[in-house]
């Protein structure tokens, strides 16, 4: 099977050899370009990582290259009074053997207005970090590296694809695709320390044992009692002759600070399920999980699952839209899902109208189906993105904000809008 970034350099490739915006559809969608980054000078380029929105309405992500280096970037981007956003570039990744390299994931703030995320390159043994930036009163970001990932056999996970959060007593969790005691991947916690540093511990090492999921890429999530959950791209239990790809697992606290795993589902190449999740988790309210998967289902290019919580511990897989390539929908979906009211909204870096991904939004339609429809279809025309594969977000009137990796302006990504 093969890796993310093989995943993501044959699609992207796609991508850009295909018709290269606009929109279309049902929903009746407006989508405009907030940023169009540039492939020369010092701004960012290729953002895969999804956004996040401060107290004032700006907004951050990371580029995985590009910058002052060209190890990728923390930007922002300010809304202008009488329309229009600034970016500035908060920080740019080096290679000085110290920083952290090629950010993939999003970023997320702690209540004292720091951000954090995770590089997949770079620290003192170059498999990546976990870094800090912290406001400074001169107005510029001073970043500080938190934990450096090393390739100590057994000891230390490596190559952080996903983002982190934290729990409420201000740890972070997140995880690494290889690594740990069977070098296929771990769930690390990182605890800040009395004087300050910050601890390191791994909380699992995943295994491919026949059993476990390995090769976690997508960020974790909380349940209200304090269970993680998360997903595999390979590895779980294979059920008949099926090959297993993939799983969906929860970690449990336990006494004395050990945390238990349990697979939830193991997904399978049979032509039915996906397979290969590489997006975080969502859950609704009543404790159901959601997410897509990179492949599988009915036509082969992806699905979006739904897992419900059933007696004894077991739970049961729907699956509530298989993808194809018809020009009608996107497909090959890669990053989580969110939810307004009751709708399901995600992206496609491949498929659409032009062939260059789109934004989904699957409705409950009664008696557990979903209707989907595309408020949005990239057009690498020379001025709207493509290749978005990135979640969303919404603000509190129902816009979309979101990356795309290429196409815009200058050919570097831009970060869209999309109003209902």
């Amino acid at each position: 099977m093969q890796s993310k970034k093989g995943f993501i350099g044959l699609r992207v490739s796609l991508a850009i050899l295909a018709v290269a915006v606009v929109v279309t559809s049902a929903s009746a969608a407006t989508e405009r370009v907030l940023h169009s980054f540039n492939t020369t000078g010092s701004g960012g380029q290729g953002p895969y990582s999804s956004l996040i929105f401060d107290a004032t309405g700006n907004l951050y992500g990371t580029t995985q290259i590009g910058g002052v280096y060209g190890q990728g970037t923390v930007f922002e981007l300010m809304p202008r009074t009488g329309g229009g956003w600034t970016a500035k570039v908060l920080h740019s990744f080096s290679d000085n053997g110290n920083d952290g390299e090629v950010p993939y994931s999003g970023l997320i703030f702690d209540a004292a207005g720091d951000l954090y995320g995770t590089t997949t390159a770079g620290g003192a043994d170059g498999r990546g970090t976990v870094f800090e930036l912290t406001p400074t009163v001169s107005g510029g970001w001073a970043e500080k590296i938190l934990h450096s990932f090393n390739t100590t056999p057994g000891v230390d996970g490596y190559t952080p694809y996903g983002g982190l959060i934290f729990d409420t007593a201000g740890n972070l969790y997140g995880t690494t695709v290889t690594g740990g005691a069977y070098i296929r991947g771990t769930v690390f916690e990182l605890m800040p320390q009395a004087g300050g540093g910050w601890k390191e511990r791994i909380l699992h090492s995943f295994n491919d044992n026949g059993t476990d999921g390995f090769a976690p890429f997508a960020s974790l999530i909380f349940d209200t009692a304090g269970n993680l959950y998360g997903t595999t791209d390979q590895g779980g239990t294979p059920a008949g002759g099926d090959v297993a790809f993939g799983t969906v697992f929860e970690l449990k606290a336990e006494a004395g600070g050990h945390w238990a795993e349990k697979v939830l589902h193991t997904f399978v190449e049979n032509g039915t399920d996906g397979y290969t999740p590489q997006g975080s988790l969502i859950l609704d309210t009543t404790g159901n999980l959601y997410g897509p998967t990179y492949s599988g289902g009915a036509y082969g290019l992806g699905t979006v699952f739904e897992l419900t919580p059933g007696a004894g511990g077991v739970w049961t897989e729907t699956l509530l839209h298989n993808f194809q390539a018809d020009g009608t929908d996107g497909y090959d979906p890669y990053a989580g899902l969110i939810f307004d009211a009751g709708n399901l909204y995600g992206t496609t870096p491949n498929g659409g109208a032009f062939g260059c991904g789109a934004v989904f939004e699957l409705t409950p339609t009664g008696g557990g189906s979903w209707t989907e429809s595309l408020p949005t279809s990239f057009n690498e025309n020379g001025t709207d993105g493509a290749g978005p594969w990135a979640g969303l977000i919404l603000d509190a009137t129902g816009n979309l904000y979101g990356t795309t990796v290429a196409g815009g302006t200058y050919g570097g990504g831009t970060v869209f809008e999309i109003k209902p």
